[in-house]
């Protein structure tokens, strides 16, 4: 009878359990978005109807698809990277508005292009707004719980452990590792050249995150480079893996993250092996009398004085070395390699440019002085930028009831600010806004369009990128560097193709056809 007893309450249990755990589901992936959206449909804010559980993913697939289709073989005129990688966006906005609703999985997305809200929301210094904690849940391998994706007082506290270090005077006191890496790409260059009978056919992409990695991995680890050039390689690889997702079904399924499929093997080995090298590096550097003051040092003390277990003290550590990679590699690489196609498809820019920096160098190396006095070339990554923004979605996530203009956008909304859409927009920018043209920035960012402060490839407000100094002397140096001691024009094995990587990047790279001046 007693076993009986326990049978029976053993399967009550389970049932009640399974009807919690239903009950969880069903207000995870379908009360709460159809109450968020309610909020907003109340408001006069629509949007695309989603599919149960995936929202409007498959969409966004497809799009994204069809602009990998229409890649083509010829020089680009025209750049609308905002049409050609999210035309998605560009038909809801026309159909719903500038405000409108759409849904990646479970997530609600706030769309919002209105330049006054725009603003509001990029200058917000509340810490009821701050990175979307999907952002996290997608890419915690590769970002953790670093600058990039913390919030509040998390956030606050790595953001004053890392910004000093990257002030202008800080970043002057760099150039000669920078002037060093380019001095490097310029040197293999000429070596293909030669080995090439005067003319070399050259896929640039490695070369410049080649120099990158050169910069940062000295930048951050000093004595220990060699190890940091390990690190990034494998970051390298994880982010490969990473952007496999992209808005992709399984992307959408959280279950999905957790399962032991082949791409998740890969990740979390790639992860651990990340892991265990940067604290081999720490451990080196707290064994030893370390006399370091790179970014890994200011990390070492940072967390050191935060009063943290050393399982956290391991994870800070690590999730911004992680951060530093990505914000200060991989951003800088991809704007040096659209930056010089652009210079490739336009000649007389590519001859302005070049004689600015012969003059103002004197056929010498640059240096933080010179660089400074480069116009020409400040508009030329201005407007490089400006049509390929490395980050092309700013996203926010509402933590508590918020108010922008005479929107009151509920907790657990996603915003999304599109950043390619805003930098292209012919009512900001004037009728040629697809087109490259650097002397709309002859006066400055403020005199390039009517509203200045929607231009942010950098971000804006208080969460601007904290690698912008370093990442705009790198180019300044690099492109001034090259443009001295060579020609280059597009090789015809060049295939124009935007696409979303976790950075805006060439599908297929960049090649050139350069020769030595």
């Amino acid at each position: 009878m007693e076993l009986q007893f326990d049978t029976k309450t053993c399967i009550s249990l389970a049932v009640l359990g399974f009807i919690g755990l239903l009950q969880l589901l069903y207000n995870a992936l379908v009360a709460k978005p159809r109450r968020l959206r309610s909020l907003l449909s109340k408001q006069g804010i629509s949007g695309p109807p989603p599919s149960l559980l995936l929202g409007n993913a498959m969409e966004m697939k497809l799009g994204q698809s069809t602009a990998v289709k229409a890649h083509t073989g010829e020089p680009p005129v025209s750049h609308n990277c905002a049409a050609s990688l999210f035309g998605f966006f560009d038909k809801w906005r026309k159909q719903y508005g500038e405000l409108f609703t759409c849904s990646l999985g479970n997530s609600q997305i706030l769309f919002v292009t209105q330049p006054d809200i725009v603003r509001e929301i990029t200058t917000c210094t509340s810490f009821d707004l701050g990175k979307a904690s999907y952002q996290h849940q997608v890419l915690g391998p590769l970002l953790g719980q670093g600058i990039l994706t913390s919030n509040g007082a998390v956030w606050a506290h790595q953001r004053k452990i890392l910004a000093p270090e990257l002030y202008m005077e800080k970043v002057k006191g760099m150039v000669n590792i920078i002037t060093e890496s380019a001095i490097t790409v310029a040197d293999s260059w000429k070596s293909m050249i030669e080995t090439q009978g005067g003319t070399a056919d050259i896929k640039i992409d490695q070369y410049m995150r080649s120099f990158s990695g050169d910069v940062i991995s000295k930048a951050c680890f000093s004595s220990n480079y060699s190890k940091g050039e390990e690190i990034f390689l494998k970051l390298r690889l994880l982010q490969e893996a990473m952007s496999k997702y992209g808005i992709s079904i399984a992307g959408q399924l959280p279950a999905m993250r957790y399962l032991p499929t082949k791409g998740n093997r890969e990740k979390w080995a790639l992860e651990k092996e990340i892991r265990n090298l940067i604290l081999e590096v720490v451990k080196e550097r707290t064994t030893v009398d370390a006399n370091e003051k790179d970014l890994l040092q200011m990390v070492l003390e940072g967390a050191r004085d935060s009063n943290l277990s050393q399982e956290e003290t391991d994870r800070f550590i690590v999730d911004n070395c992680k951060n530093i990679y990505l914000a200060g590699f991989e951003t800088t690489a991809v704007s040096a390699t659209w930056c010089l196609m652009l210079l490739a498809s336009n000649q007389e820019w590519q001859e302005r440019v070049r004689a600015e920096a012969l003059s103002v160098c004197g056929g010498g190396i640059p240096n933080a002085d010179t660089i400074r006095k480069m116009k020409q070339l400040t508009m030329v990554i201005n407007e490089s930028l400006r049509l390929y923004p490395p980050v092309t979605i700013m996203s926010r996530e509402v933590f508590n009831d918020m108010k922008f203009g005479d929107i009151t956008v509920p907790k657990g909304v996603n915003i999304w600010t599109m950043v390619c859409t805003l930098h292209t927009d012919p009512d900001i920018w004037g009728p040629d806004a697809f087109k490259f043209n650097p002397d709309r920035f002859e006066n400055g960012i403020t005199g390039a369009c009517k509203l200045p402060h929607l231009y942010m490839p950098f971000g804006v407000g208080p969460r601007v990128c904290l690698g912008q100094n370093l990442a705009t002397v790198e180019l300044k140096i690099l492109l001034s560097l090259i443009l001295s001691n060579f020609a280059f024009s597009l090789s015809p094995k060049y295939t124009h193709g935007p696409v979303l990587r976790l950075v805006l990047e060439p599908e297929h790279g960049v090649d050139l056809l350069v020769r030595k001046l």
